[in-house]
């Protein structure tokens, strides 16, 4: 099947009202998601860093959640804000061990010194060595230069994934496109694997990548390094991770 007609059966960046600015429920998300003959998504909330955000001990608190609601898998996790060049995080590992999933981000309106080339790739390479973070979201923000080469290495260096956000093909982070396009040449042409994520705000966003999806089309990105495509692909990417994690607590 063509790319631009498919819906990834995870979608690995979703928001509810407990991140502060976004406007469903967890429970209205995965509805959502079921009605899209999706499969699962990850419940990845922002950190406290960002005002009215989760509070740090969230991943703590997702444990009272049941694995499935609405019939749809729900992955817990965060997506942790990078808060300087010093690597440091606003959810702290003795929470992020509770994650099944984990991102980290740089988010411009927090992060005043962002223009740094070479400081925020050494960042974003700093924090894929993390062994509780998964995947660096959204660093195709222009407004956040960095060198996708570099990342790309530190990606696969750590067996860690990459972020596509469909919110870099919308009014949403505006001019973005060129960037994106050049950082999914560079997945591609190194075989790095990815995730395509909606980072819905709203539950009508849940797995609506239909612009970034077709950009990958155009772009003959191959369908096979898409790890949420289908839940089967993402829950092998999850063993490895246990393995992972297993081999530091040993």
């Amino acid at each position: 099947m063509q790319l631009s007609k498919m819906i990834p059966e995870v979608d690995t960046h979703t928001h509810t009202i407990l991140s502060g600015h976004a406007w469903s429920t967890l429970s209205e998300n995965c509805r959502a998601a079921r009605e899209k003959g999706m499969k699962g998504l990850c419940l990845t909330e922002h950190g406290p860093a960002i005002e009215c955000g989760a509070p740090s001990y969230i991943p703590h608190s997702q444990r009272m959640l049941p694995e499935v609601v609405e019939g749809i898998r729900v992955y817990k996790g965060v997506e942790a804000n990078i808060l300087d060049h010093e690597d440091h995080l606003d959810i702290p590992s003795e929470y992020l061990k509770f994650c099944e999933f984990a991102i980290a981000s740089i988010h411009t309106h927090m992060f005043p010194e962002r223009d740094m080339a070479e400081a925020n790739t050494a960042t974003y390479c700093n924090i894929l060595k993390n062994p509780y973070i998964d995947i660096i979201g959204h660093a195709d923000d222009p407004s956040v230069p960095c060198d996708f080469e570099a990342m790309v290495q530190a990606a696969q260096a750590h067996g860690k994934l990459l972020e596509l956000n469909n919110n870099s093909t919308t009014a949403h982070r505006p001019g973005s496109l060129p960037s994106l396009k050049r950082y999914i040449l560079c997945c591609k042409e190194r075989r790095q694997r990815v995730c395509v994520a909606s980072d819905a705000h709203f539950y009508t966003m849940v797995g609506s990548v239909t612009p970034l999806m077709t950009l990958l089309e155009e772009l003959d990105f191959p369908q096979e390094l898409i790890v949420n495509l289908t839940k089967e692909r993402f829950d092998a990417y999850l063993k490895e991770r246990k393995q992972r994690l297993a081999a530091i607590t040993d």
